[in-house]
């Protein structure tokens, strides 16, 4: 990879929720560039198996596990990272669960778990990240936030969106602090990216798949291996001048108003 803009030679990086989805594919990215890559998921059956693709492609990895919604397991984490590598370059934050129920009737339990899934974990995650890269005045951090942080996605979405909302602003923030020092702060918003919940739900109710689509002008749901260029343009060499940047991976949803319809929509009339 010498002299390639996109490069991950000689790299640290952290991927949360490595064991599947987007974040395994990331991961996978990040060990074909040439980045060490530090596997952290509750399901440690499937980061290892991540692991395995990794190590049977020449790349290198380390599976680490960790529950993003536990602050003392991410204090470990960060503890093994400094025994290991003593230092950090790149960190994606994927993981997090977010939990649903209609706003009338939601257990305020419900909104806490999910903002410690995907805001507080998040945060301390690029707290502990942004204080070493500072030191070093480098380093790339990618949150993943959602559409439905942008806009409101309904179908009792609300917990996850104010999260996610949380997640946009959190990035803007950081980047505000951090950039003059070296530290990058960027977010991806997915739309629908199949993985293996989305495949259950849409398998109990096949009808979801055509309405998520009806949102998507191009016209299908998105791939996780999707993800792999923009995470690798984030993390590289190749956006040194990116920061603060929220760049949806939607298909067109955002561009397109939300009563918009395309060609080929169940919405057009004749």
């Amino acid at each position: 990879m010498e002299n390639d803009l996109f490069s991950l030679d000689n790299k640290i990086c952290i991927v949360s929720g490595a064991a599947s989805g987007m974040g395994k594919q990331i991961s996978l990215g990040f060990a074909e560039y040439g980045a060490s890559v530090i596997l952290v998921d509750i399901n440690i059956e499937g980061a290892e198996e991540t692991h395995s693709l990794i190590k049977n492609n020449g790349g290198k990895s380390l599976v680490v596990p960790c529950d993003v919604s536990n602050i003392n397991d991410i204090e470990n984490l960060y503890e093994i990272l400094d025994s290991k590598f003593g230092t950090i370059d790149v960190l994606v934050n994927v993981a997090g669960e977010g939990l649903g129920g209609r706003p009338e009737e939601i257990e305020l339990s419900i909104l806490t778990k999910t903002l410690d899934n995907l805001v507080v974990g998040r945060f301390k995650m690029c707290q502990e990240a942004g204080n070493r890269m500072i030191k070093n005045n480098v380093g790339s951090i990618i949150n993943f936030g959602s559409i439905g942080g942008w806009s409101s996605l309904g179908r009792g979405h609300a917990a996850y969106g104010i999260s996610m909302a949380a997640v946009i602003q959190m990035t803007k923030e950081l980047s505000t602090e951090w950039s003059s020092r070296g530290v990058r702060v960027n977010a991806i918003l997915p739309a629908q990216v199949w993985n293996e919940n989305l495949r259950s739900r849409v398998k109990d109710r096949p009808e979801l798949e055509q309405t998520f689509k009806d949102g998507l002008p191009i016209g299908r749901l998105g791939n996780p291996e999707e993800v792999k260029g923009l995470a690798i343009f984030l993390a590289s060499e190749a956006s040194t001048f990116i920061t603060g940047a929220i760049i949806p991976m939607d298909g067109g949803n955002l561009a397109m108003n939300s009563g918009g319809s395309y060609p080929g929509s169940s919405r057009i009339y004749g």
